[in-house]
């Protein structure tokens, strides 16, 4: 009987995506069209603030368990678009230049309650340059977090509802990465401002709704899946990232096309479905996934993964921070 692996998967191999980045540049040299910013991301980023926003004033006279169900069932799918949108401008993908993107970010973090918007900008550039090193790479779960909950239904499920937590302790561990900037500090400031704003107009009930909405939104709930498809060995034992092709794109921006977003970073959300169209033979070929509430019973029930069901690498290669500032058409060059 299969078992569940009980150590990481290591690799000597470099992370594939800069390799599949110039295999589809020199195939397809017109997908550097699609390698633009779209600025419709910030109104989308303020169309969900301003209903999260609007549901808080709503429940802010109910009984306080009344944000339970409407944070689960409408806040978590708002809050996940938002982080989306951070995303989005953690790559630079709204604007051009760097504090509209910075403030895009900042403002989409508001319902989220905790400022992390420009801390995530600072450790995701780490997980798109140095994918696997367990050092630089705060996406990979600690070696002690892992053998703690290892493939235990009841512990997986624990590990979700946490996982905020749990992601904000494997921060520590990673290095090269400034804790606090300028940017981080205005973040932290901005973000008080705002709670305690809808705490004086709304009251604590308001505040309560909004951070459930946060914290369902990343841990036990389908969406929470997502992070278990991005780099989980849930389909293949070689595989080391994945797609999501489901419904849920929709309404999350397309957050599901992660082959494609680690390839070709530089391409904002709306072009991704673009890319996999433009270069079939990359993706189709691969292992994708099709439903994060499917992916989300199985990976707490299927006693064969667990914690330790990723791919990590010791060398951290030639890649640089500097890499992941110059746009893909530039990397083909070098």
């Amino acid at each position: 009987m299969p078992q569940a692996p009980a150590a990481f998967t290591v690799v000597t191999a470099p992370e594939p995506h800069r390799i599949r980045t110039r295999q589809i540049i020199k195939a397809h040299p017109e997908v550097k069209a699609l390698m633009t910013r779209n600025p419709a991301t910030f109104l989308i980023g303020l169309g969900c603030v301003l209903v999260q926003v609007g549901l808080a004033y709503l429940l802010r006279n109910q009984a306080w368990y009344w944000t339970i169900p409407v944070a689960y069932g409408v806040g978590a799918f708002l809050s996940h678009t938002l982080f989306v949108v951070i995303h989005e401008a953690a790559h630079n993908l709204v604007f051009r230049k760097l504090w509209p993107n910075v403030a895009t970010g900042i403002l989409a973090n508001f319902p989220s309650v905790i400022p992390t918007a420009i801390s995530f900008k600072n450790f995701h550039i780490k997980h798109h340059v140095f994918q696997g090193v367990h050092e630089l790479d705060a996406d990979l779960p600690d070696w002690y977090e892992a053998k703690l909950i290892r493939h235990y239904s009841v512990g997986k499920a624990i590990w979700l509802f946490f996982f905020p937590l749990f992601q904000v302790i494997r921060t520590m561990r990673c290095r090269e990465v400034a804790v606090f900037d300028r940017y981080v500090l205005a973040n932290i400031a901005a973000q008080l401002a705002f709670n305690a704003a809808i705490v004086y107009f709304f009251g604590w009930t308001a505040l309560l709704y909004l951070f459930l909405s946060f914290w369902f939104s990343v841990g036990l709930h389908p969406l929470g899946a997502r992070w278990i498809q991005e780099h989980y060995l849930t389909l293949s034992p070689e595989q080391e990232t994945y797609s999501y092709y489901g419904r849920l794109n929709g309404i999350n921006l397309n957050v599901g096309f992660h082959n494609e977003h680690h390839d070709m970073p530089s391409i904002p959300w709306n072009n991704l479905p673009k890319l996999k169209a433009v270069a079939p033979e990359f993706y189709e070929p691969l292992f994708a996934h099709q439903s994060y509430t499917r992916l989300f019973f199985r990976f707490l029930f299927d006693q064969e993964i667990s914690l330790y069901s990723r791919i990590t690498r010791r060398e951290r290669g030639t890649a640089t921070l500097k890499d992941q500032s110059v746009p893909d058409r530039e990397l083909v060059a070098n």
